[in-house]
């Protein structure tokens, strides 16, 4: 009688070839981020290990700055996945950076400094009729200039 593989059968049979490290370690980094408590999981955008340093991209300063003073705690859970997860053995890291990320950043490409003009698209709703009261010259004249670029609906 032949033995039926599963799905699971080969893709831990995969896992252990040497060009597919990379999805090992792809589950030991979602492994040590499901972990964490659920605040800091959706705070994580991703985690990598680099020469012997484990970086973890935030997406938040403030939980960048509370993991900051939370390293050991950090550390002890990495140790424990490496104890714990058979798979995550190869895990090791000596040092935690962490890294600030953005993800609603803009991306510039050369040339896109320059500052760009904004015209309004839109149809001014105001119609500059409003009282000034005050007895000073220079900001009377400055709110009759405001009155004037209203009424003409530059603004």
């Amino acid at each position: 009688m032949k033995k039926v593989k599963t799905a699971d059968f080969i893709i831990k049979q995969l896992k252990l070839l040497p060009q597919f490290k990379p999805l090992n370690r792809f589950y030991c980094y979602k492994k040590f981020i499901s972990l964490l408590i659920p605040r800091y999981q959706r705070a994580i955008d991703f985690v990598y290990i680099r020469n012997d340093t484990l970086y973890i991209a935030v997406l938040h300063p403030g939980v960048n700055m509370e993991l900051n003073s939370n390293k050991d705690f950090l550390k002890s859970i990495l140790t424990m996945l490496i104890n714990e997860d058979v798979e995550c053995k190869d895990l090791k890291a000596s040092k935690i950076v962490l890294l600030n990320r953005n993800r609603r950043a803009k991306r510039f490409k050369k040339g896109d400094n320059q500052q760009q003009e904004t015209i309004p698209h839109y149809k001014e709703r105001a119609l500059g009729e409003f009282k000034i009261k005050t007895e000073d010259k220079e900001l009377k004249n400055r709110f009759i200039d405001i009155k004037e670029i209203i009424k003409k609906g530059y603004m």
